[in-house]
């Protein structure tokens, strides 16, 4: 009763009507989106979410058994610290709604968020910017006193678009959900030929507990994917098939990458390797000087030691080798690209009870009438194919920008260009956020909401267009040199000094911890950032 009581003044206190001009739009009402309108409340934005309820992939792109892959309290907003953060297990995914509900109970951010509001269409009205401008926006300022965005809005259970201006738009739609990435196969070998059923992982989470474990019961599954939704789903599907008249599952492994039974490495804190300043000295950051590179050179045999002491315990612990899924690849590359997967309890368990078996498919596959082939002509019969094979993020933004900015979203190294992690030099009055990986996504979103607070606030100016976008041409390099998976926007490996820029930037403290030997030694994470 209480739940449902809590629930009807939530619907109550949503913002019910939207300004016909106001001076903020946020787009997306997940975990960026929150923090957003946290830090922009003295703006009065509105925030504009597709569906009804908060909370983004957490809510609507998860299996029943998805779980976060970070402790909680490095998960955790650095106002509002979970009331049970000494748990020592991951949270679910029904946890994390429930506290992202809690955070926006606590600061009333309901009020902002008019639900069931999908963005269809986003015009511009000022200029163009490109790279012959000086500075972002024509003047470097983010509120110019007058309308520059004009947002298209479907109302639900309505065809009616409505359109509001705006002065300035943050983009909080997600890298996650709503548009799967979907295999191209050559004529006659795709999922047309199949007898079987073909299903992306992103229909399969909209599915109840009972519907998945009635469509995977009894039947030849097999995954494609080999990252942490596709590790998860190997595993529900095993689960579902125990007992009489269960089938195995395949997991179909293209590409090899490390995973991790938990944050512990020879008895060692995992964060002691990479999360705190003496540890990520040793790595590249963004537009260093000369003389930290060749300080850099010299201890590559450093990182290498680290990479292989962590390889070493990994190969131990796990049966990479006895199912030949041992990466070639240094650990310290998927670290570096944010494809670091926590295995889920059990899940090898299942591989040595046969229940999941793995075929490599480095070459590619494709379909055939009873199933799936690898390249060197294995044949792999199947009822069910699921497609793990992630989402296109960037696509979601491309579809609702004006055409003139399309060609933007990406640039020349295959990454979204965004200086600090938020603002793109060539699209002006309008910031990015959720689009930057780290070990801690939440961290990473609430702290460039608070930068881009400021930015709004002028507290600080924004260089110019040619300085941002070289800020953001080293940022690729470093990713390019760190790993092969440079493609992810990750700043795993540099994120106290990415975190350091935006202190300075805002004039706050950049060292956070109260004594050198803690400033060296201890992990920094949320509490270290709680506003002064």
């Amino acid at each position: 009763m209480a739940a449902a009581q809590q629930e009807l003044q939530r619907a109550r206190s949503t913002r019910q009507s939207v300004p016909a001009c106001s001076r903020v739009a946020i787009i997306g009402g997940g975990i960026s989106g929150l923090a957003a309108a946290r830090q922009l409340a003295s703006h009065d934005p509105v925030v504009f979410e597709a569906t009804a309820s908060v909370g983004g992939v957490w809510k609507h792109c998860v299996y029943r058994s998805t779980r976060l892959q970070t402790p909680r309290p490095d998960y955790e907003f650095s106002d509002y610290p979970w009331r049970n953060r000494d748990d020592p297990t991951f949270p679910t995914h029904a946890e994390i709604v429930d506290y992202l509900e809690g955070y926006a109970d606590e600061f009333g951010l309901w009020k902002y968020i008019a639900f069931g509001s999908k963005v269809v269409d986003v015009k511009f009205l000022g200029g163009h910017g490109d790279k012959k401008e000086k500075m972002w926006s024509g003047t470097g300022e983010a509120l110019q006193g007058k309308p520059m965005w004009e947002i298209g809005v479907a109302t639900a259970g309505s065809d009616e678009v409505k359109y509001y201006k705006f002065e300035f738009v943050v983009m909080c739609a997600g890298k996650y959900g709503d548009v799967p990435r979907m295999p191209v196969f050559p004529k006659g070998k795709g999922p047309e030929v199949f007898k079987g059923q073909v299903m992306h992982s992103l229909d399969y989470c909209k599915l109840s507990e009972e519907e998945t474990v009635e469509l995977m019961k009894g039947k030849k599954v097999v995954v494609v994917g080999y990252k942490k939704s596709a590790i998860d789903l190997a595993l529900e599907c095993a689960e579902a098939n125990q007992g009489e008249g269960g089938e195995a599952c395949t997991m179909l492994v293209r590409t090899l990458h490390w995973v991790v039974p938990s944050y512990s490495i020879w008895g060692l804190p995992f964060f002691l390797f990479y999360s705190t300043r003496l540890a990520q000295f040793l790595y590249e950051r963004p537009n260093q000087g000369i003389l930290r590179s060749m300080l850099c050179r010299l201890m590559t045999p450093l990182r290498a030691g680290v990479s292989k002491f962590i390889e070493s315990y990994l190969a131990w612990k796990l049966p990479l080798d006895k199912y030949g899924l041992r990466p070639s690849h240094p650990f310290v590359e998927d670290y570096a690209s944010c494809q670091m997967a926590i295995l889920p309890d059990g899940f090898f368990d299942m591989a040595d009870r046969d229940m999941i078996r793995f075929k490599r498919a480095s070459g590619g596959w494709c379909f055939y009438e009873n199933g799936v082939v690898l390249d060197d002509g294995t044949e792999v019969e199947a009822d069910l194919v699921f497609l793990a094979t992630g989402f296109e993020g960037k696509d979601k933004v491309r579809a609702v920008l004006p055409e003139s900015f399309r060609g933007l979203v990406v640039d020349k190294s295959g990454m979204m260009p965004l200086y600090r992690g938020t603002i793109h030099p060539l699209i002006p009055n309008m910031a990015f956020v959720g689009y930057v990986e780290s070990v801690s996504n939440l961290h990473t979103s609430e702290l460039r909401c608070r930068w881009l607070a400021g930015l709004l606030g002028g507290r600080f100016e924004l260089p110019s267009v040619e300085a941002m976008v070289k800020h953001v041409d080293g940022e690729a390099e470093v990713m390019r040199r760190t790993t092969r998976f440079y493609l992810r926007h990750c700043i795993s490996t540099y994120s106290i000094h990415d975190s350091d820029g935006m202190c300075a930037d805002l004039g706050t403290r950049v060292l956070r911890k109260g004594n050198w030997l803690a400033e060296l030694f201890a992990p920094y994470n949320n509490q270290d950032y709680k506003e002064e």
